[in-house]
């Protein structure tokens, strides 16, 4: 079920102070998500949930993930920037290399990062671009299908991300003989998963894979890496995960392998942290009627993009209207010239006016962040409903100056600005 923590009346105060569309965070609802995967996991020595920076990568929601004493999940050097700004270091940025520029490695290195590999070709570019650490994490690929029962969750086969069993093992002596003495495991084997056993099953993968790694290469097994893969509830009529479920039946599992402790666990969930805590405002701006009923809103798939991108649904509400009956069928298009900008297809809403307030639900991950320029379109603002119940500017919009600033070079760069 989508989040209905907010009430409408908190978009509307929202909508008047601030221009539509823009993506708004509940601070409480991530810090309250945050405690809650930490309380899940207690059980284990040294567990730390790295955030996914790429899911929402905005100074202010990373504050709060570093209040909440979490760290980050980096794959770029922006985002290594970002950490380092914040002040993150040491093993509290995980980066996990994947085909990256060789200096990215070198600034990883330089912060001190737990860097987790992604191919045995690797080795010798992290040798010679900031060195081998005494811990290394790398990144396992099963290949085939990944299933739980009779349900195909992933086809790791088809990814492009993890050594083989075989590369592991290579892999792990090369590193030994380079001065590692500790290795860790990591694994993305489905996404956007809401079964509660996916982590459990993962779980029980890396463990014994580990301590098979271990007695083969000498190496001592320091900690598994569950990755993201936990989803949310997008659907209406769907069920969020049991976070502590969870983290009681992967206990289960650990102790089977290790009763008496053994490797930590991390995990580097994103979408689950921040993705129902975020939606997108925006109001509806035009009817069309030909051979379907549109409703037009001042938001487009450059705010958003995964609807049009994956056919991805996210739930819509009317402000004022949550409890009318959903007797109309519309498409939710934006603006752009391609026929994908739609946030709903043929969609059962109340009836819609110009003017009225949408919101657009679980926007929280992979919404902004995967926000695009194409057709000149500007990405929004956003905005922090904070725990005190008040409303902070955390992301200017974009200006058509921001959206001309790589034009500086040319002769026309002036005149765009007049």
């Amino acid at each position: 079920m989508p989040n209905f923590t907010l009430q409408d009346d908190v978009f509307e105060k929202a909508a008047r102070l601030f221009p539509t569309p823009f993506h708004l965070y509940s601070e409480e609802g991530i810090r309250t998500r945050l405690r809650n995967l930490k309380a899940a996991f207690s059980w284990c020595d040294d567990f730390e949930e790295y955030f996914a920076v790429k899911a929402l990568p905005n100074p202010s929601i990373l504050r709060v993930i570093q209040e909440e004493g979490c760290g980050l999940d980096c794959s770029s050097m922006t985002e290594l920037m970002l950490a380092k700004a914040l002040g993150f270091s040491g093993h509290h940025i995980m980066f996990s290399a994947n085909a990256m520029p060789d200096d990215e490695l070198t600034c990883a290195r330089s912060l001190g990062a737990q860097v987790n590999l992604d191919d045995i070709s690797h080795i010798e570019i992290l040798r010679t671009h900031g060195g081998i650490p005494e811990c290394i994490c790398c990144r396992y690929n099963p290949g085939g299908e990944f299933s739980i029962g009779n349900f195909v969750m992933g086809n790791p086969g088809d990814a492009k991300f993890g050594f083989t069993e075989s590369q592991l093992e290579e892999g792990l002596m090369q590193l030994k003989a380079l001065g590692s003495t500790s290795f860790g495991l990591h694994s993305f084997l489905s996404s956007n998963t809401i079964d509660s056993s996916y982590y459990p099953l993962l779980a029980d993968i890396l463990l014994n894979l580990g301590i098979r790694l271990s007695r083969k290469t000498g190496l001592a097994f320091a900690f598994i890496n569950l990755s993201g893969g936990i989803g949310i509830p997008y659907q209406p009529e769907q069920e969020a995960p049991d976070i502590f479920q969870i983290g009681r039946e992967v206990r289960e599992i650990y102790r089977k392998h290790f009763p008496v402790g053994g490797p930590s666990i991390k995990t580097e969930l994103g979408r689950w942290v921040t993705g129902p805590e975020g939606w997108l405002v925006t109001h509806a701006t035009h009817h069309k009627e030909i051979y379907k009923h549109y409703i037009g809103v001042d938001a487009c798939a450059a705010n958003l993009m995964r609807p049009a991108m994956y056919g991805a649904y996210h739930h819509i509400t009317v402000c004022g209207k949550r409890n009318l009956p959903l007797d109309h069928i519309y498409d939710v298009t934006g603006s752009l010239c391609e026929n994908n900008d739609k946030f709903a297809i043929d969609r059962p809403l109340p009836e819609i006016r110009d003017g009225d307030l949408l919101i657009i639900h679980d926007t929280g991950a992979h919404g902004f962040s995967m926000g695009y320029n194409y057709n000149g379109r500007l990405r929004s603002a956003e905005i922090l409903y904070t725990c005190d119940h008040d409303f902070r500017l955390i992301r200017r919009a974009e200006t058509p100056k921001d959206y001309f600033a790589t034009l500086d070079m040319d002769p026309c760069y002036a005149r765009l600005l007049e």
